[in-house]
């Protein structure tokens, strides 16, 4: 089997988490400026086996798309050019940062660590992640 990516898409950075190769677990990759985030996306899919992209998709309480729609559809349109085999698909990501900051606090992580963006993204990218995996049945 090949592992799953799931990013979740920011303005300035994206976190990125990734399944282990039978599909299992998702964990915490790293994170990325946004600006290099199609780099490296392609090159950890020819380094790595993926078989699918999940990309967070924000939406609004009514289930409409949020406005961060408008800075992410050219990413996912750009990744679906530069890797047209490759499975990518969209997954609501409404409360991951909530969430991530509860797993933050839960783990027991002082104040100082849960203000690190750059985790709160890794942590929710993981989320997105298991929440697919969930929803897909794995």
């Amino acid at each position: 089997m090949a592992r799953i990516m799931a990013i979740d898409l920011g303005r300035k950075r994206c976190g990125i988490a990734v399944t282990d190769p039978l599909q299992i677990v998702a964990n915490g990759l790293t994170t990325v400026a946004s600006a290099g985030l199609v780099d490296f996306v392609v090159n950890y899919v020819n380094q790595e086996e993926v078989e699918a992209i999940v990309i967070g998709e924000p939406k609004d309480m009514h289930n409409n798309p949020s406005d961060s729609t408008k800075y992410i559809e050219p990413i996912v349109n750009r990744l679906r050019k530069l890797l047209p085999n490759m499975k990518i698909e969209r997954y609501d990501e409404r409360f991951t940062s909530v969430m991530a900051h509860q797993t933050m606090i839960d783990a027991g992580l002082k104040k100082k660590q849960r203000q690190n963006k750059e985790l709160v993204d890794t942590i929710s990218a993981t989320i997105i992640l298991q929440s697919y995996l969930s929803y897909k049945g794995k």
